[in-house]
């Protein structure tokens, strides 16, 4: 317990210790014993030298002798230790942990959840919508606002039906589909692989496992798993197989696919391939008919394509400039899986980069694209360690693109498309020019030449980027043997950006001070107010979504130094900042000026 002495005159000194440290300080006053107490109860004060960090400290005086203690604001972390951080967290993490943290931190929802969800569509909630605001903003910013060569548009998610037959969506923007005609589910068969089950020693044949796409791990467990049972129904249990060799089932022959068994009966009674156009159909108007179809669109490009003379007519732009554009796009996918990493409604954040025509023209452009979108997602926050590229080549081409480079991210069922950058030549402009009939031509003015410009496109998914946000921002560490899990958003992008937290929530003056900090940073930023619970305590719950700085108003704010604790979210550190300096410094940090 505490020991607290009362002595029989006012005048004497009293000593108070604290069980922790058992280290003594000579109080003057009645005044000063009653906040001992109150703070050692309360667990917020601890005794012992300032840490090298901060730069203020505080001194307790009597006529005899004068004691330096911690700031109220850092005696949970007393022992200041380096945080040590779990450099292998990230690989252990599945899927269904990001998916279990979402929820439970408010980022996303199922949506619809009330009448047990609806497959392919999700719900951002306090923290990811903020969230995804910051990840457009950052977007834009760092492409539209910082740039004078591209300039902004917004268009509609419904255009005239004919945009999407001169683009070549109603035609070709489809997926190949498998059907089982047992259980009646439907498969993209370009995310289903098969593979022959074939004895080691003799070479024979078996049969075949069919798997959904996942990581090579995934994929190979759930092989193997329908591996034994079709060696147990043929007289081969525990004999040796070869390898597996995957393949999606847009390469199988018929023959194979008579041998192939569906995820959903186990048995070979899925369909050849055949495509499945991937637009939402709508009707517009009073009447349903023919003349009234119209789609959702699945892409917001062919929408900057649509305005590119508008656009060039009024921005006063040159060559080379780019649209850029943030908006829905929805896509009915056959199989909807892995989160919000493919949905049925999404959102995209595209630029449609026009360049001069010519063979030698493009690739310089192209390599610049590639290395500029790398460059802004690491400024966001991306680990470089879980991106890299995939250069399409042949067949994986557009038949209308020169090149398409794709940056990747490791994701825990694999490593997928995160960004795409293609030089996809003048086919857009080309089609809509003809579909329309009005010229989309491009006059230079130093040439004297009219001409179709080229175009590069960078394009990012917003709920992909998010996705591959909160997995580089999984973190765990040890603080003092107890382990911490956080999400280490970057200050840019993070939901909350401060939160500001009063010592104690009794002390009147304490927490006037505090709210006039907090009102005046929300003029700023997204802050949190939380003044419940242990100081230690409320540090976790603001890393655990992600807060990259706290500020702690104590008693030496208002009876000393003027000044607050600032608290780093990653480090743990914590420097004294006078009140005044508290939103450049935090600008600083979080802006970056």
């Amino acid at each position: 317990g505490t020991l607290i002495y009362f002595p029989s005159q006012k005048s004497s000194s009293t000593v108070a210790t604290n069980p922790c440290t058992s280290i003594s300080i000579i109080m003057p006053s009645y005044r000063n014993v009653a906040l001992a107490m109150f703070l050692t109860l309360h667990g917020a004060l601890g005794f012992g030298l300032r840490s090298s960090s901060s730069t203020i400290a505080r001194r307790t005086m009597s006529k005899a002798t004068t004691t330096t203690v911690y700031s109220t604001a850092e005696a949970t972390e007393s022992e200041k230790e380096t945080p040590i951080k779990n450099e292998e967290a990230y690989s252990k993490v599945k899927m269904e942990d990001i998916v279990s943290l979402c929820k439970r931190r408010g980022i996303i929802f199922p949506s619809s959840e009330i009448y047990n969800g609806f497959a392919g569509f999700f719900d951002y909630g306090p923290l990811g919508s903020e969230l995804k605001k910051n990840v457009k903003d950052s977007f834009w910013r760092h492409f539209v606002q910082r740039r004078e060569d591209i300039v902004g548009i917004d268009s509609s998610i419904i255009h005239n039906p004919t945009t999407w037959q001169s683009s070549g969506h109603l035609d070709g923007f489809s997926d190949p589909m498998v059907d089982c005609k047992e259980t009646k589910l439907r498969y993209r068969a370009d995310q289903l692989f098969c593979s022959p089950v074939t004895m080691e020693e003799c070479g024979t044949t078996v049969g075949f496992v069919c798997v959904l796409e996942a990581n090579d791990e995934d994929m190979v467990k759930a092989a193997n798993t329908q591996a034994k049972k079709l060696l147990k129904e043929n007289d081969r249990k525990g004999q040796k197989i070869q390898p597996f060799a995957f393949k999606d089932l847009t390469q199988v022959s018929e023959e194979e696919m008579g041998q192939i068994p569906s995820p959903g009966s186990g048995k070979p009674t899925l369909t050849m391939p055949r495509d499945f156009n991937l637009m939402f159909q709508t009707n517009v108007g009073a009447m349903q008919d023919g003349s009234s179809v119209a789609y959702l669109r699945p892409e917001t490009a062919q929408g900057i394509f649509i305005n590119y003379k508008n656009v060039l007519g009024t921005s006063r732009q040159k060559l080379p400039f780019g649209i850029a554009q943030i908006g829905k796009a929805f896509r009915n996918e056959i199989t909807p899986r892995n989160f919000i990493f493919r949905s049925r409604e999404f959102e995209q954040m595209e630029i449609e980069y026009f360049i001069p025509p010519g063979d030698d023209v493009w690739q310089p452009f192209h390599e610049k694209w590639i290395a500029d979108s790398r460059a802004f997602l690491e400024s966001v926050g991306l680990r470089d360690d879980l991106m890299g590229y995939d250069v399409h080549e042949g067949d994986g081409l557009a038949h209308y693109a020169r090149a398409c480079t794709d940056i990747t991210f490791k994701f825990p069922f694999g490593e997928q498309e995160l960004m795409g950058i293609a030089a996809r030549g003048d086919f857009d402009l080309t089609s809509h020019s003809e579909g329309s009939g009005k010229t989309l031509d491009y006059f230079d003015e130093e040439t004297k030449e009219k001409f179709i410009p080229h175009v590069i496109e960078p394009s990012l998914g917003v709920d992909r980027c998010i996705l591959a946000l909160i997995c580089s921002a999984y973190a765990e560490d040890e603080i003092n043997g107890e382990k911490r899990n956080y999400l280490s958003f970057h200050p840019s992008i993070a939901p909350v950006k401060v939160s500001v937290l009063p010592l104690v929530k009794n002390k009147e003056p304490l927490v006037k001070a505090a709210r006039e900090l907090f009102e005046k940073l929300q003029m700023r930023w997204n802050v949190s107010w939380d003044q419940t619970g242990a100081i230690g305590r409320r540090y976790r719950r603001a890393d655990e979504i992600g807060v990259p700085f706290c500020v702690t108003v104590d008693f030496e704010t208002i009876e000393d130094d003027g000044a607050v604790t600032i608290r780093d979210r990653d480090t743990t550190e914590q420097v004294r900042i006078p009140m005044d300096e508290v939103v450049p410094y935090l600008s600083k940090m979080i802006d970056g000026y």
